[in-house]
């Protein structure tokens, strides 16, 4: 669509409306490697499948709590000897990558510990973040709306007039939060007898931007 020109009868003004909220976040994800390391291959892969039904079935018995449960990278790596030639092979290392992403808090820190606590299993996170269908999105946007709307008003009236019509209306960026990570790193060598104490973690606040460009005319001001 194309922009009238302003004329006198019809000057118009053109304006920027900006929000930025600092909202709760929805979900919080933390990965989880699990390892395993040997000098048989077979041995190190059953050691490995063990280690990772232990992880799954752990995350699996928060029930609702966990929102998603996925599979990552899968790999299991020969490591060849020091010193000599040839393929002479000294230990297998395993690894399985796992991402979970859990809505509620209250069991975060709980399933955290625990799942570090397991054999030979390094935990990273949480990364607190929004889901794509947030509310917060919505509100940020009506939000840069009304204060281009306020604005443009705040101009007109400083010329002794009103706005008459909207010509145009930009989203010129939503910025969703960059996934926030709590800083945290955890793995234990071997099982402990005793489960720890769940870890106390704070949600971290995010932080949504929202930015749009407005055009009106105005009615004519008396200069």
């Amino acid at each position: 669509m194309t922009t009238p020109h302003p004329t006198p009868e019809a000057p118009q003004v053109a304006v920027r409306g900006e929000a930025r909220l600092e909202v709760d976040p929805e979900v919080a994800r933390i990965a989880v490697t699990v390892s395993a390391r040997g000098t048989d291959r077979s041995a190190t892969l059953a050691d490995l499948t063990r280690r990772n039904a232990l992880a799954l079935d752990l995350a699996k018995s928060y029930g609702e709590a966990v929102e998603k449960l996925e599979t990552g990278a899968f790999s299991i790596t020969p490591e060849p000897g020091k010193h000599g030639r040839g393929e002479r092979i000294r230990a297998y290392q395993g690894r399985v990558l796992l991402t979970v992403e859990l809505s509620d808090f209250t069991a975060l820190g709980e399933l955290t510990t625990r799942l570090a606590d397991l054999d030979l299993t390094r935990v990273d996170g949480p990364w607190w973040a929004l889901r794509p269908d947030s509310p917060s999105y919505a509100e940020a946007r009506r939000t840069a709306v009304d204060e281009a709307v306020q604005r443009a008003r705040a101009y007109a009236a400083a010329l002794g007039t009103t706005l008459a019509a909207l010509l145009e209306l930009s989203d010129t960026g939503l910025v969703p939060p960059p996934a926030a990570l709590g800083g945290m790193r955890m793995a234990f060598a071997a099982e402990s007898v005793d489960v720890p104490p769940p870890l106390d973690l704070e949600p971290q606040r995010q932080t949504v931007t929202a930015e749009v460009t407005a055009r009106f005319t105005m009615a004519p001001p008396a200069l």
